[in-house]
């Protein structure tokens, strides 16, 4: 128990620390390119507003006025751009090519680059690694088209994203060591609480069936006596009851801590399913319910033989006991890939209230007017659903054809 604890422990933990991460992360990359696309962006225009010039007015370096988040402006920031410039006449015509900024550009690659420019749309936009922004010439003779060199922006933005990446990685890997080291700590209170509490179930039990064998052994004396009475039927009727209940709360407890110390073997589910059905057929009959079986033969399955004898008895005793006079139960058994898969479906006159999940909660009865008329107690799809989970399978339930149909999984 403290083991599945801890194991949910840390994954709610380390979920909630990789949503944080992931969001802390992706906020200072995105931040981080939008400033990086706004700095451009300033850059980008200053230089088209000045055909590729620092405007004189400019601030010197550490006397630049910016806003919140805003890139500084200075003559050695637009001094450090890496750029060039084409200037067209009115007719398109390539008239000055200026590629003194830059070293990588040819002017012939140059004036490629602003062709391609002119033929697109809209007068900013992006060609490989340059922006460009295209601006009237000062003389009103044609235009200047400024591409900026975004490179080394790019090469900052990833590796600003790969850096983030590994810190994220390596945070992740820390946190993880130490919620492990820390969360048996944190859950050690819990499971002190739960396990007194199935200690405490488990010691109730064991002490109240001698109260419950003396009520009977006196029941069985007085009706010797006195002859039998429904007083006396009475009494042994809520006896028998009491006890049943009883030996199903402690078999939800040892489910409880069964786990590792679970004995399995190898067996034929098949052949255990075809002797655990037959008695039932008896009782099946009383009511006028026919029962329909469809059982893969030789199905073999590695689990505790008598904790499968126990589910199988659950659901068909279920079954029984809810189907409708004259009533259907289908028992289908088959091997899928690798798993085992057991359909035990019955109808009835009407549906519980409520979900179908809610049929394996301890004490609930689907329908509240029902008291102690079927003999159930509330809690044998508990049990049946702790014998599959100890059994690392998966049990289900659904309201279907008017009926209700339970999957098992194994």
């Amino acid at each position: 128990m403290i083991k599945t604890l801890q194991k949910r422990f840390v994954t709610t933990a380390m979920l909630a620390i990789t949503i944080l991460l992931l969001v802390l992360l992706g906020a200072i990359n995105i931040g981080y390119s939008l400033i990086s696309g706004r700095q451009e962006g300033v850059m980008l225009d200053m230089l088209s507003q000045n055909e590729g010039m620092a405007p004189p007015d400019m601030a010197p370096q550490g006397k630049e006025k910016k806003g919140f988040l805003e890139p500084p402006m200075n003559e050695d920031t637009a001094l450090s751009a890496r750029y060039f410039l084409v200037r067209l006449n009115a007719e398109g015509e390539t008239v000055q090519v200026d590629i003194s900024r830059i070293s990588s550009v040819t002017e012939a690659q140059a004036v490629e680059y602003a062709k391609e420019a002119v033929q697109r749309t809209g007068d900013t936009g992006s060609i490989h690694s340059f922006k460009y922004k295209s601006a009237p010439a000062r003389d009103n003779r044609g235009q200047v088209i400024i591409f900026l060199d975004t490179t080394l922006q790019r090469h900052s933005t990833m590796m600003v994203l790969f850096l983030s990446i590994f810190i994220g990685i390596l945070c992740w890997g820390c946190m993880l060591l130490l919620v492990i080291l820390l969360s048996k700590k944190a859950i050690l209170p819990i499971a002190r609480n739960m396990e007194k509490q199935k200690q405490f179930v488990t010691n109730a039990g064991h002490e109240i069936k001698t109260p419950l064998a003396i009520i009977m052994a006196n029941t069985d004396a007085m009706e010797l006596h006195g002859g039998e009475s429904k007083w006396s039927r009475n009494i042994r009727n809520q006896t028998i009851r009491l006890n049943g209940l009883m030996q199903n709360l402690l078999t939800l407890s040892k489910m409880d801590e069964a786990g590792p110390k679970l004995m399995k073997e190898d067996f034929s589910v098949s052949r255990l399913l075809e002797d655990t059905l037959h008695p039932f057929y008896e009782s099946a009959a009383l009511k006028g319910i026919s029962i329909h079986e469809d059982i893969q033969p030789d199905v073999m399955i590695h689990a505790n033989r008598e904790n499968i004898m126990q589910l199988i008895s659950i659901l068909l005793d279920n079954a029984v006991k809810y189907t409708n006079k004259d009533g259907e139960i289908g028992v289908i058994l088959r091997k899928d890939d690798r798993k085992v898969r057991l359909h035990v479906n019955n109808t009835c006159d009407s549906l519980p209230e409520g979900t179908p999940e809610k049929l394996f909660d301890r004490f609930y009865r689907g329908d509240s007017a029902r008291t102690q008329k079927s003999g159930g107690y509330g809690i044998g799809l508990s049990v049946a659903e702790a014998i599959v989970e100890v059994h690392k399978g998966k049990i289900s339930a659904k309201y279907e054809g008017g009926g209700i149909s339970f999957q098992i999984d194994l």
